[in-house]
């Protein structure tokens, strides 16, 4: 019995793969066989018209993809939403396409030129009609999605393609009968999958093969039990019987040349109206504004990449290019999202780049009261290491105490508004925490490009691991140290044992002495071993002059510890001569405050060691208040904690022979921040050696 079903589709008269616009068409240019294409069509037809109805659009000469039906629009009723395809390759098709609507009696839409839509190849209809599944990612923007929800007045879910082979949503993604979905979940990023799963129940979701998916399975044209298409697996036919479809196999070899099989080659142009269901769509747009350095420093194009990486899409407004080397750039983007959820991610995100959510005028940040001292509100933002401020009241409010990882409390006083940056155990009852990302903006430094080159480190990157590379990193810290002591700056050391292992302690305490470090933190054992080495002349227990262990050398720690413990502190040892030399020995000669902060690994630990880690944490960032400059030696979890506590503007420079440490580092994204991949020791070697070559002059403190 044939059922009323109606399909649209196109004789390949005129079909060949005559270009590339999609990676099944690379390599099978003119490698198509006409006579095999008509036979393979044919086959398709015959099949079609035993189970539905079929019409022709006749095929135009020059148009070898009108064949490819599904793309001429999106059908609702008598409805049809047009296709504007994105390569000027098929746009010749639209004008064939329109008149076959137009002279069978549908209503046409046509999109705005310049917004890709590529009809039922992206746009397909839950079977139930219950709401439109639309993709995006490669042939369709996201903003045509509320177009499609207005015009066909019904929901719309947008998922989002990642996988480029599978360019447009029916090569990955066929809904069925009585509610049953046949798919490729590798095709969408984490967000689709899960709006999938909310909507489709895990018994009716039939997820399929790589093998399946390249032979083009979900490419299929369904007709009520019947699933036509190129070719499956025997486990997916029995998949497919399991709940009553029969599979039709007919091959279309000549037809995946070019990127496309059964559902490819069909328009379905009765599609039923569900009366009782209306529009609804869930993206969300946003306008930015941008400014500053865009192209030079590469901030355009950061931005645009990491709104499509995060699930969205964009849309440039207005951009407006400086005329001269010291002019700053402006950029006004449209930001469109699949929903709210996503589109927080993509603002948060370009909030650290310094963008503005416009209009400025109409968004105060929203915040909601702490009413459970140390926690806070469930849609809290999240602050970054960028100098940030909250728009309260119509006026922007500088955060203080900046810092990666906290909330934004706001107190009200009688002198006006306070906000700053608090960890969540610190968030307090009568304080307001800002949630969502509205009314929120970074500030970024427009410096000319010659200022840039000169005060900034960018001639600098993570991952350097030539010594000719390191030697030149070597020079401009060199440099960078030497004006801060003489400005009266403050540098901030962050160590770990390594540094006393490889021979750099006797390096670093000279930094200490001549003024270059103004407060030292670490860990346990960087105290303990530069300790060892002073009292006892080993580290570890291997003699440090002749590089050997020494007997019963691994008992020295333990002494040293026990040693201290019975003076009561570090300074006290050095007061009764105990300790005469090494990094701890000048913090204390030399009056530079140091915090050790403890762990569950430590020996002893040391009477200094600070075991609450609230309050070494606490008086880590007390250290850290005015650092111009912080110098991270060989310990990753000591340097990844004060990089969280630090904000940009504070140059860093993180020094490791494992490449993951100065990764992890370089990933906050500050352009302050530098890796130097190579042992410890030799870059405090070599950095003594060039500060001495320095001529700059330095004047002692007078206590």
């Amino acid at each position: 019995m044939t059922s009323q079903i109606r399909f649209l589709i196109c004789p390949p008269h005129y079909y060949d793969v005559d270009y590339v616009i999609n990676p099944w068409m690379e390599g099978n240019i003119h490698k198509s066989s006409q006579e095999r294409a008509v036979e393979q069509w044919d086959k398709l037809h015959h099949i079609l018209k035993e189970h539905a109805i079929v019409d022709i659009v006749p095929p135009q000469k020059g148009w070898p993809d009108m064949v490819f039906t599904a793309n001429a629009g999106l059908v609702l009723g008598k409805t049809v939403v047009l296709s504007r395809f994105l390569h000027k390759e098929r746009q010749g098709e639209e004008p064939y396409f329109n008149q076959w609507f137009e002279d069978n009696g549908y209503t046409v839409h046509e999109l705005p030129k310049d917004l890709p839509f590529e009809g039922a190849g992206d746009a397909l209809l839950d079977r139930e009609g219950r709401w439109l599944w639309a993709g995006y990612g490669f042939r369709t923007e996201l903003d045509s999605h509320p177009y499609l929800a207005k015009w066909l007045d019904i929901e719309v879910l947008s998922l989002r393609l990642i996988d480029e082979r599978f360019y447009h949503l029916d090569t990955c993604f066929c809904p069925l009968a009585n509610g049953y979905l046949l798919y490729y979940p590798p095709a969408f990023d984490s967000y689709s999958n899960r709006l999938i799963e909310m909507r489709v129940s895990q018994e009716k979701r039939i997820a399929i093969t790589e093998a399946d998916a390249v032979n083009f399975a979900c490419n299929a044209v369904n007709i009520e039990s019947i699933v036509v298409m190129n070719k499956a697996s025997e486990p997916l036919k029995a998949r497919l019987a399991e709940v009553g479809f029969r599979v039709i196999e007919t091959p279309l070899t000549e037809f995946l040349k070019a990127g496309g099989a059964a559902k490819c080659l069909t328009l379905r142009v009765t599609e039923p109206v569900r009366e009782e269901l209306h529009a609804n769509v869930s993206v969300e747009s946003r306008v930015f504004n941008l400014e500053g350095h865009l192209l030079d420093s590469g901030l355009i194009n950061r931005a645009l990449d990491l709104i499509v990486d995060n699930g969205g899409s964009f849309q440039v407004l207005n951009f407006s290019l400086g005329e001269q080397r010291q002019s700053t750039s402006a950029a006004k983007v449209k930001v469109s999202a699949p929903s709210h959820e996503v589109m927080e991610s993509i603002i948060s995100h370009l909030i650290d780049l310094g963008a503005v959510d416009l209009p400025q005028d109409e968004r105060d940040a929203k915040s909601e009261p702490v009413i459970q001292a140390g926690v806070a509100p469930d849609d809290f933002y999240v602050s970054t290491i960028y100098p940030t401020e909250v728009r309260i009241n119509g006026e922007w409010v500088k955060v203080h105490n900046q810092r990666m990882d906290g909330a934004i409390a706001i107190t009200r006083t009688p002198k006006g508004i306070v906000a700053q940056c608090k960890l969540l155990r610190d968030v307090e009852v009568g304080e307001e925490v800002v949630v969502d990302v509205l009314g929120i903006r970074t500030i970024r430094k427009t410096e000319s490009r010659e200022k840039r080159n000169a005060e900034e480190f960018s001639f600098m990157s993570a991952g350097v691991s030539s010594e000719r590379r390191v030697e030149l990193v070597v020079e401009q810290v060199a440099w960078e140290l030497r004006k801060i002591r003489d400005g009266g700056g403050k540098v901030v050391v962050t160590t770990g044992p390594v540094v006393i292992h490889t021979g750099g302690g006797e390096h670093l305490a000279q930094l200490i002495r001549e003024g270059y470090v103004q407060a030292l933190l670490g860990g346990n054992a960087i105290a303990i071993h530069d300790i060892e080495q002073a009292m006892m002349g080993t580290s570890l227990g291997v003699d440090m002059k002749r590089g050997v262990a020494v007997r019963g050398g691994h008992r020295h720690h333990l002494k040293v510890i026990n040693t201290i413990r019975r003076y009561g502190s570090i300074a006290k040892a050095v007061e009764a001569g105990i300790i005469q030399s090494g990094v701890m020995y000048e913090c204390v000669s030399n009056g530079v405050p140091f915090c050790l902060a403890g762990s569950i690994r430590d020996d002893g630990p040391l009477p200094d060691t600070e075991m609450n880690l609230i309050k070494a944490q606490t008086e880590y960032a007390r250290l850290l208040k005015g650092a111009d400059m912080i110098l991270m030696l060989s310990s990753m979890l000591h340097s990844i904690g004060v990089g969280n506590m630090t904000p940009a503007g504070v140059k860093m420079v993180c020094v490791d022979i494992n490449p993951a440490v100065v990764t992890k580092l370089s990933d906050r994204g500050s352009i302050e921040s530098v890796g130097v991949v190579t042992d410890v020791g030799l870059f405090l070697s070599l950095l003594l050696q060039q500060l001495q070559k320095l001529t700059s002059p330095y004047t002692a403190k007078v206590s």
